[in-house]
């Protein structure tokens, strides 16, 4: 699999002409708890030739757009952003780009970007803002967690944007996207922890569209840190130093390095 789409990123930047800077896998497999039957979904960071951006028209107005999608099927799921979109994402600390810098699942990697922007991300890390992202995550899967038959992926995706809202509460950087590594850091030992790592074991066995019975120690669980997080988030504050001019700077050293 790796090949195929190894294959199909090169055939990407044959067919609209710029250079994948970094490519990774996200969702489920990278969160660490894939079914048999998930499919990949492949994200990237690319770049354009230098004359693409010396025109009049920005990126990302009228035919310059700053994305890549192909059309997704049931194997494959793979887009990407424009550098500079990516860039001003990174600016505003935006959670999804932070996974991908983190994702365990490297399939292409072809500048130093992603290492300086590792390098950047204690500065620019927005704890409000990320706290915001992982806990409207958390409510809107805890949302479909009401009924008496609930799908059982939806308690993994609420259960790990809540350990993601915690992990940031105590630590004021970006969470790990591994689900176990979130477990083990975040839940104490006992019954409550052992019944989610069954819920962990029945998603990897396969059991990705099962309905089951609601679990209520879990629902009261996710209830009661929604509302702990909910009202965490209006103690903070967060103010960070403007890193426009030093991302300017990476974008057109990245321009050099890949096209000199």
């Amino acid at each position: 699999m790796n090949d195929l789409i190894k294959d199909q990123l090169k055939e990407i930047e044959e067919n609209f002409q710029v250079k994948i800077l970094y490519a990774v896998e996200s969702g489920s497999r990278a969160w660490g708890f894939p079914s048999k039957d998930s499919d990949f979904d492949v994200r990237f960071i690319y770049i354009h030739r230098p004359e693409w951006y010396l025109s009049i028209d920005p990126q990302g107005v009228g035919t310059k757009k700053d994305v890549i999608e192909l059309p997704i099927n049931d194997l494959l799921d793979i887009s990407g952003w424009e550098i500079t979109k990516a860039l001003r994402l990174f600016r505003k600390s935006n959670p999804s780009l932070l996974e991908w810098m983190g994702s365990p699942i490297l399939y292409y990697q072809t500048s130093t970007l992603i290492d300086q922007l590792r390098g950047l991300e204690s500065e620019v890390f927005d704890s409000k803002a990320s706290l915001h992202h992982y806990l409207n995550m958390a409510k809107n899967n805890f949302g479909e967690l009401q009924g008496s038959e609930v799908k059982m992926k939806r308690y993994l995706y609420a259960l790990r944007a809540v350990f993601s809202c915690k992990w940031i509460e105590r630590s004021n950087t970006a969470p790990p996207i591994d689900f176990q590594e979130l477990l083990t850091e975040i839940v104490p030992d006992g019954l409550l922890k052992n019944r989610m790592k069954t819920l962990l074991e029945r998603k990897m066995a396969g059991d990705e569209l099962d309905y089951q019975h609601k679990i209520q120690v879990i629902n009261d669980y996710l209830d009661h840190e929604i509302m702990s997080i909910e009202a965490y988030i209006q103690t903070i504050r967060v103010k960070n130093e403007n890193p426009t001019p030093r991302l300017d700077e990476l974008f057109r050293a990245t321009l050099k390095e890949v096209w000199e």
